[in-house]
């Protein structure tokens, strides 16, 4: 698995776990430290698991914001932890971070939705990403020009 790829794996599955406690802030870094370590022994990019968990807490409100515009039918409390989670780090990836061009950002969030969710998890999360970046094109257009980076 790229190491990118894992490092998300880790991220998501770090505020799974938070979300699924309850949110228990002050726990998040020994959650993030215990995965890390049993998900991913010789990860050599931490620093991409440990950057997207922060920016996704750092942005929370904002991000279930734009998750409830996106998926009206869907509260945020009522999608599935593994969903939400996976939308979470999408919204942040492809609407706040920018390190990546955003087909990348959607993708990853797919494949992360096919591996941890459930049957038509990957179908939700593309539908309520695939909305948002037809948008953020809408909104600017020099988006879809963004160049693709490597994903290791």
């Amino acid at each position: 698995m790229p190491n990118r790829h894992l490092a998300r794996s880790i991220a998501m599955q770090s505020l799974f776990e938070w979300d699924f406690r309850g949110n228990p802030t002050a726990a998040l870094p020994a959650i993030v430290k215990h995965n890390l370590e049993e998900f991913a022994p010789g990860l050599k990019d931490t620093e991409f698991a440990q950057k997207l968990i922060d920016g996704v807490m750092d942005h929370l409100p904002e991000i279930d914001s734009v998750i409830s515009t996106y998926a009206p039918s869907w509260p945020i409390s009522q999608i599935t932890i593994v969903d939400r989670n996976i939308l979470r780090l999408g919204v942040y990836e492809l609407k706040i971070n920018n390190d990546v061009p955003p087909k990348v950002a959607i993708n990853e969030a797919i494949e992360l939705a096919k591996t941890f969710g459930g049957p038509s998890s990957g179908k939700f999360v593309n539908g309520v990403l695939g909305s948002m970046y037809n948008d953020l094109v809408k909104e600017e257009p020099e988006i879809t020009n963004k160049q693709t980076v490597k994903e290791d």
